[in-house]
């Protein structure tokens, strides 16, 4: 592979989109205009007030960039400001918003169905609505797969919903069976799977038990992304559903040649257990999954840079992100230097639009 050094600050090409934008999570009372009256009743008798997790400190430096941040020194954001520094800065045409809202942590399946419908509901009414390049991610209440497929049913008639939206870890593993009815719904409408960095914090986030800080946290994020994946194969999800797209959102990415490796020296000793999976997987990964690019956790060198692509085996995987406003990059240096030119295009712009069927629309 020929690279050429990309300037840090230099324009993305024209039709690029950017998979990855967060904006922030809704207060209670931000809600309560899109929830039953019910609903506003109880959860304003219970003190409720915010569903935040604890996977991104509102005062934790990876959260938001200094420069991202409002005048208050808060998360607080605008659809135009989103925009401007989202899009616009970076020559994007279009983003795909992913709440982290923490609706997945709650154990009442009543009230998670509830809330889930008013933030799809707020997304659509306070950003969707306001900016024309924005589109988001149905947040669906997993708590309840029925009413999962319900809600994503309602909500795919808005064609500004490209994809489903699932934290990386929930309460069992996506290649579940119980979730297929889900996978069913999303390829009918077109909707790739995002699987975003996060938890339902229902089991511990690391295979030892429960850490102490959010640095242990974070990084054991490529461990559950890589057990999802090894369920999503194993189960023979992508066999029963050979158009569906998943997404690792905020996953890294040097993590999955060694993973793809790994994972298929298994799998050609074991493959008696899994009749199903009829072809190495990381042929079937290459296929299906994508990753964004931020944060693209390898060192600013244009030789290792290369030869992660090379050991990755596809320029198809991977999907431009800035994954505002968490804090990935400084300044303008959204890509590594060393992508050359064809490279950049090829995952700003024509990867998103073949892995979201509902961005083509907008790329007609």
């Amino acid at each position: 592979m020929t690279l050429l050094t990309h300037r840090a600050n230099a324009l993305l090409p024209a039709g690029s989109v950017n998979c990855d934008i967060h904006h922030p999570n809704p207060t209670m009372s931000q809600l309560m205009p899109f929830l039953p009256d019910v609903w506003q009743d109880l959860i304003a008798s219970r003190g409720i007030v915010q569903l935040d997790s604890i996977a991104y400190p509102n005062n934790a430096p990876l959260t938001c960039r200094p420069d991202w941040r409002d005048p208050a020194g808060g998360l607080t954001n605008t659809p135009e400001r989103l925009a401007r520094e989202a899009l616009d800065h970076f020559g994007a045409r279009a983003g795909i918003l992913n709440n982290l809202c923490g609706v997945h942590m709650l154990y009442d399946a009543y009230m998670a169905i509830a809330v889930t419908k008013a933030l799809n509901d707020w997304t659509r009414s306070e950003w969707l609505d306001k900016h024309p390049g924005l589109r988001a991610s149905i947040v669906p209440p997993l708590q309840d797969i029925e009413a999962a497929v319900a809600e994503v049913e309602r909500c795919a008639a808005d064609r500004r919903f490209v994809q489903l939206l699932f934290p990386s870890s929930a309460h069992m593993p996506y290649g579940h069976r119980s979730y297929w009815p889900l996978y069913k719904v999303a390829v009918k409408h077109g909707l790739p799977i995002g699987i975003h960095a996060g938890s339902a914090y229902h089991h511990p986030v690391t295979s030892v038990g429960w850490p102490n800080t959010v640095t242990e946290d974070y990084a054991a994020q490529s461990q559950i992304m890589q057990g999802q994946l090894a369920s999503l194969v194993s189960e023979g999800v992508f066999t029963e559903f050979p158009s569906l797209k998943v997404v690792l959102l905020e996953s890294g990415v040097s993590w999955l040649p060694a993973f793809l490796w790994r994972f298929g020296k298994f799998w050609r000793g074991l493959r008696f257990e899994t009749p199903w999976v009829d072809r190495p997987p990381a042929e079937i990964i290459r296929d299906h999954v994508r990753l964004t690019t931020q944060p693209f956790d390898v060192p600013d060198n244009p030789d290792i840079v290369s030869r992660l692509i090379d050991h990755i085996g596809s320029d198809d995987m991977l999907l431009f992100s800035s994954d505002y406003p968490h804090w990935q990059f400084d300044g303008d240096a959204v890509l590594p230097a060393g992508f050359d030119a064809t490279l950049i295009r090829k995952i700003a712009v024509e990867n998103p639009v073949a892995s979201y069927p509902r961005l083509q629309e907008q790329h007609a």
